[in-house]
């Protein structure tokens, strides 16, 4: 089973001083993951959730014991996560190509289709200021048998959706990407932030987080691109309550202004996957380990 440990990366606080708490040290919580993923703090329960989706494994670690437990074994290839205005977890679910809810009984299903084709596979989802839940669709879950299963994609294209369970509609929100990837958005919802991780993509990588203005009727405007990241590309992202976007790369967690200026970083020994707060701790999925790292900023 994965295991514990604490290890202090040279140079730690770099430019983050104000950011991170005190003698701040990243801390190992668990190994042995393939490709860590889609990092949730559930209050209610007091723990971390995140998915190992190679191993087709949700995990949990709950810090008042330190351990790590397997919450659920042949899970779908779950990536992304987070809370409904009800406090239940919704995830993407890469095999089952869906973004599904978590409930008592069992998994069950939010959308799978649009305009009666169905999605390439959920990678990372968020939910608006009015409930509505909003979800990015790259193909990297029927890219291989790895992360999803094989597929060819049907409706030809990788978008950002709004889903509106009221009502049951579902709309592209976003249409101007290439690989849509991790999402989020600004304290006051007008603005949508969403990271491309399609530099492997020919002939038009990309490694950027674009922006877009929120409308009040739920759609996206003013697409630009607000920071490119380097080393690696963005994946996972979150904002805190005062704007800043804490972001994923090749070398650790980058920390950007709403302006996209960079403000500084925390260095993590391998790739980074996502972030989100829980608590007063950072938590960080890389490929093959969970860390966490005390911080002394608000967060949403």
């Amino acid at each position: 089973m994965p295991a514990t440990g604490t290890a202090e990366i040279p140079g730690i606080l770099r430019h983050m001083a104000a950011l991170t708490a005190p003698s701040s040290k990243l801390e190992t919580l668990a190994t042995g993951t393939r490709w860590g993923e889609g990092p949730a703090w559930l209050p209610a329960a007091g723990r971390l959730r995140w998915s190992d989706i190679p191993n087709d494994r949700i995990l949990e670690y709950a810090p008042d014991t330190g351990r790590t437990t397997v919450h659920r074994t042949e899970a779908g290839f779950v990536n992304g996560r987070t809370l409904d205005a009800a406090g239940a977890v919704v995830h993407c679910s890469h095999g089952r190509r869906a973004v599904e809810r978590e409930t008592a009984t069992g998994v069950a299903t939010i959308v799978d289709t649009w305009d009666g084709k169905r999605l390439n596979s959920p990678n990372d989802v968020v939910v608006g200021p009015d409930g509505a839940i909003w979800f990015t669709d790259p193909p990297y879950g029927i890219l291989s048998d790895r992360q999803g299963h094989v597929a060819e994609p049907e409706y030809g294209g990788c978008y950002v959706f709004r889903h509106d369970e009221r009502t049951g509609r579902t709309t592209p929100v976003v249409t101007d990407m290439v690989h849509p990837n991790g999402l989020a958005f600004s304290p006051d919802g007008r603005t949508l932030y969403v990271s491309d991780t399609s530099v492997l993509h020919r002939p038009a990588g990309h490694h950027h987080i674009r922006a877009y203005d929120v409308t009040p009727d739920g759609t996206c405007e003013r697409g630009r691109v607000l920071a490119e990241i380097s080393p690696g590309c963005p994946d996972g992202l979150r904002v805190d309550e005062e704007g800043r976007i804490w972001t994923s790369s090749g070398s650790g967690v980058q920390v950007l202004g709403p302006d996209g200026a960079r403000l500084g970083e925390i260095p993590v020994p391998e790739v980074v996957s996502n972030v989100c707060f829980g608590g007063p701790d950072l938590y960080i999925t890389g490929a093959t380990r969970l860390y966490r790292i005390r911080i002394r900023v608000p967060r949403r």
